[in-house]
């Protein structure tokens, strides 16, 4: 037998490698491996569903273990893959989320179908694809299981992913220090944003001053923005158009 090329799940815990082999030592396979013969070679057989029953197998050193044929193509492959393993809850969300797309990217699925195939909501599935648009340093920490896919969920959509993963490693946050330590970081970035240059609010004051109207003036890093005079009534609005008249 060979691997399934469609195989979603890409880590298989060592731990729970080792509680399934001692398993079958005493108990032998009691659900079959689901295989299929393979494209590349007639002789050999593809494994759809139970790889992970088939390295154990291996490593108890049986020589045969009980399957089930069936036909498939590759589309169905992947569809049994990804079911029995969601449903067994044997993929990491990464790798979910990986399954999710390959049916999306090669097989014409749309988030909607693949919510109705795998049962799940299809906020769900939005939510588990958002994963895939982390840093790739950021999924990196989260396939060698540095952080956890709690943890996955509030980095999404962050500028400063990759930072806030390193502090979660380094001060060992739970997902609800995160969530606080990230509300806490907006918080701050907000705070900063809204500061305003002194020099720039002492020219609001003095013209608001001189000509009796609130002014707001908004200027970048390269001296570009814009100035805002705010009037009540029809007479604050003639004043400012003679005041620009007057001067232009």
């Amino acid at each position: 037998m060979i691997p399934n090329k469609y195989q979603p799940r890409k880590i298989f815990d060592e731990k729970n490698l080792e509680d399934l082999t001692n398993s079958i030592k005493k108990r032998g396979i009691i659900q079959p491996i689901i295989v299929r013969k393979s494209n590349n070679n007639k002789l050999k057989f593809e494994i759809i569903a139970g790889e992970r029953r088939w390295l154990a197998a291996q490593k108890v050193g049986l020589n045969e273990v009980p399957v089930v044929i069936t036909e498939a193509d590759d589309l169905k492959s992947l569809e049994i893959a990804i079911v029995e393993n969601v449903q067994r809850h044997d993929l990491n969300p990464l790798e979910e989320a990986q399954g999710y797309k390959k049916l999306i990217d090669e097989f014409g699925y749309d988030q909607e179908k693949v919510s109705q195939f795998i049962g799940k909501s299809r906020s769900h599935i939005t939510n588990s694809l958002r994963l895939l648009t982390l840093p790739k340093e950021v999924i990196q920490l989260i396939e060698a299981q540095k952080i956890t896919a709690g943890h996955a969920k509030i980095l999404v959509g962050l500028n400063n992913a990759e930072f806030v993963a390193n502090k979660i490693i380094e001060k060992k946050l739970s997902v609800r220090q995160t969530e606080s330590f990230v509300k806490i970081f907006k918080k701050k970035k907000h705070n900063k944003a809204g500061l305003k240059d002194v020099n720039i609010s002492d020219l609001e004051k003095t013209i608001s001053e001189k000509i009796g109207l609130n002014v707001i003036i908004k200027n970048d890093k390269r001296n570009k923005g814009s100035i805002t005079f705010f009037h009540k009534e029809i007479e604050q609005l003639n004043k400012i158009i003679e005041i620009v008249k007057l001067y232009y």
